[in-house]
């Protein structure tokens, strides 16, 4: 049975439920409750049908393909959907679902602020919109202007509270990174159009650019989608911009978003670039693993939650790009297993990080919705207030730590798995690079277990260290229910790792050739991504023993029933008693890690013993070393600029004369 068609029409109608959410946005100026009872359950049915979708373009493996009598006369708007936008349109819808079901109960505290609640509603369906139509798009023309739909509707959407000067700092800083990333991949798309004469994909593919053409498209397409993915050096947007909009919005835009910016650079690297190049594997491998070590030596030094996990996004967007120019390297070397095994390791590691992060922003907005701080110096003991809440984020936690036998431990074994063949190839340099990026690989996945223990102990474990801490409360229904939605689909996509490779399968066909038909030959509990003799993996007999070892220790440590216990305080040696000031904090926790890697950070740190106070800002050596010399030649151009401008005529004319001359020079 061909799924195709409906699973195009389950995307239009996911389009058509995320622009009706917007229209009724608008009704949130006079009616604030439109918001929860309208286009949040809008949003939900938009999810549930992108999620249909993609399901049914994966089972189905089919590719279906539409004309829109939409576009410019002459340039219609093409539409596809096919296995690898089936994968990301299931990526959003599963994320979108909760988001929409959080929403409501984290937006209820606005209705009584300065902050429109109309503007919120509008942008976030506009935002869900155009990340729908770059999925969907098939020519140029379509994704450029989806994509400029969803940069500008999240601009909106980080600058919602714009009366805080830091936001709007953040904004800008977003919307000019996204305007650089945009001129980058059109740039690109021109280069791709200009062999066969046209925007639509199929030419393009039909057409490819020769090898020299197709590295300069490649250039270009890695600086466009990786600013847009938080690639170093063009990463200083995300951990700015993502503290800045609501949290459930910080969750699409870092398990979605950044998912989107991946599957254009897919699209337009495996597919519409020709035969790939060894040589832009090597590229994104040293891109991906300075990105994936230097993102999480920064989120080991946050003390703001939500800055810490965007800093988070960033090593796991470093950790994608790996996998994928390892993909590259097997697939230019001639061997498209490999390659097809990097690949399923990309995209798994993808869904596991949009899994994984919407559920931890999600459970950083609820601390800071009962607890009214996200500060980690600042929280404590939560565990005992937000007992949910903190068990949701505890799993979220162990996920990101890579800890088995959650679902991040998974993509990040295959990635490993992949490194591990480079025996395979050919050239000695490239033997050598891989196990080094492996290497890499390793370290982040120490430093990043490290940075979620920080996080989690930091915020739930102890004692409170503020007052309105104390007064942390439990968050809605609706709220909870959205992170145990997340927590479910972590556990499928932990626990089910053969179904997932199974139903990636066809996207691995569809862009390297080969598939991994021996990952479930030792049945569905045994994931054998290579051959069942070399390595396996399966998590449910982990659980199983887990689960043992635990029930035995709680069995063992049980209270005695003949034998009553005594409680009373511990002898502290004649010293007063303590306090929650005395605890290990998130800046104390991170100092070993900060005097090891202190070449990495540019550190302002200050002691004051007569106040006991210690002041630490820990700030990115690329703000000094690219970013702000960028800074101040803009701001000499536009001030030579705006001398230039001076309102005399005859200065205009003698302006209009020189440039006139040099044309005509020029020309002849």
């Amino acid at each position: 049975m061909n799924t195709g068609p409906l699973a195009l029409s389950l995307a239009g109608a996911a389009v058509v439920a995320a622009l009706a959410s917007a229209a009724s946005g608008l009704l949130a100026t006079r009616w604030p409750r439109t918001l929860s009872w309208l286009a949040f359950p809008l949003l939900a049915l938009c999810g549930a049908a992108a999620l249909a979708a993609g399901l049914l373009a994966l089972a189905g493996a089919s590719t279906t393909t539409a004309i829109l009598p939409l576009g410019l006369p002459w340039l219609p708007w093409h539409v596809r959907l096919d296995p690898l936008s089936g994968v990301f349109l299931l990526i959003l819808g599963v994320v979108l679902v909760p988001v929409a079901i959080y929403g409501p109960g984290y937006t209820r505290v606005f209705r009584n602020g300065r902050d429109s609640l109309a503007a919120l509603g509008v942008f976030s369906g506009l935002f869900v919109t155009g990340m729908l139509g770059v999925l969907l798009a098939d020519d140029a023309f379509l994704f450029m202007v989806a994509w400029e739909l969803m940069s500008l509707a999240s601009y909106f959407l980080v600058t919602f509270q714009h009366e805080v000067a830091e936001y709007r700092r953040a904004a800008f800083l977003y919307l000019l990174m996204a305007h650089i990333a945009g001129l980058a991949i059109l740039l690109a798309f021109g280069v791709l159009a200009a062999r066969g004469g046209s925007f639509a994909f199929a030419v393009m593919r039909s057409h490819p650019p020769d090898a020299l053409w197709a590295s300069v498209a490649f250039a270009l397409a890695l600086l466009g989608f990786g600013t847009k993915a938080g690639l170093l050096p063009l990463h200083l947007w995300l951990p700015e911009a993502h503290p800045a909009a609501p949290s459930h919005i910080s969750a699409l835009m870092s398990a979605v978003m950044l998912k989107v910016a991946v599957y254009g650079f897919i699209r337009v690297v495996f597919e519409l670039l020709g035969p790939p190049q060894w040589g832009w594997g090597v590229t994104l491998v040293l891109v991906g693993a300075v990105t994936a070590v230097v993102g999480v030596l920064f989120a080991l030094q946050q003390t703001d939650l939500k800055r810490l996990l965007a800093y988070s996004s960033v090593e796991n967007l470093g950790i994608v790009f790996l996998a994928l120019g390892l993909a590259l390297i097997f697939l230019g070397s001639g061997h498209p297993a490999l390659a097809a095994l990097a690949l399923m390791a990309a995209l798994y590691q993808a869904l596991n990080h949009a899994l994984l992060k919407g559920l931890l922003f999600l459970g950083a907005g609820a601390v800071l919705h009962g607890a009214h701080e996200r500060n980690l110096d600042r929280l404590g003991g939560l565990q005992r207030r937000m007992p949910r809440t903190g068990l949701c984020f505890l799993i979220g936690c162990m996920g990101m730590a890579a800890l088995p036998p959650l679902n991040g431990f998974v993509s990040e074994w295959l990635t490993f798995q992949a490194a591990l063949q480079a025996w395979q190839l050919g050239s000695g340099l490239l033997r050598i690079l891989v196990p080094v990026a492996a290497a890499a690989l390793a370290l982040t996945a120490a430093l990043g277990a490290a940075a979620f223990v920080r996080a989690y102990g930091s915020a739930f474990l102890g004692r409170a260290r503020t007052r309105h801490v104390r007064r942390a409360h439990e968050v809605g229904a609706g709220m909870r229910l959205a992170q145990a939605l997340l927590v479910a689909a972590c556990a499928a996509a932990a626990l089910l790792p053969t179904t997932v490779v199974g139903l990636f399968a066809s996207v691995t066909r569809q862009l390297t050739g080969a598939g991994l038909d021996q990952a479930g030959s030792r049945g569905w509990l045994w994931l054998t991504p290579i051959a069942p003799n070399v390595a396996s993996y399966a998590p449910v007999p982990i659980l199983l023993v887990l689960a043992l070892l635990g029930g035995s220790l709680v069995w063992a440590l049980r209270p005695s029933r003949q034998a009553p216990v005594r409680r009373a305080d511990p002898w502290d040696c004649g010293y007063a008693p303590p306090t929650p000031r005395m605890q290990y904090s998130a800046a104390g926790f991170a100092q070993p890690i900060r005097r090891v890697f202190a070449m990495v950070y540019a550190l302002d740190e200050d002691t004051d013993a007569a106040t006991a106070t210690h002041r630490l800002l820990v700030r990115d050596r690329l703000w000094g070393w690219l970013y702000a010399p960028l800074g101040a030649g803009l701001d000499r151009v536009a001030d030579f600029a705006r001398r230039a401008q001076t309102g005399h005529v005859r200065r205009y004319l003698s302006w209009s004369l020189i440039t006139l001359l040099v044309l005509l020079w020029i020309i002849s």
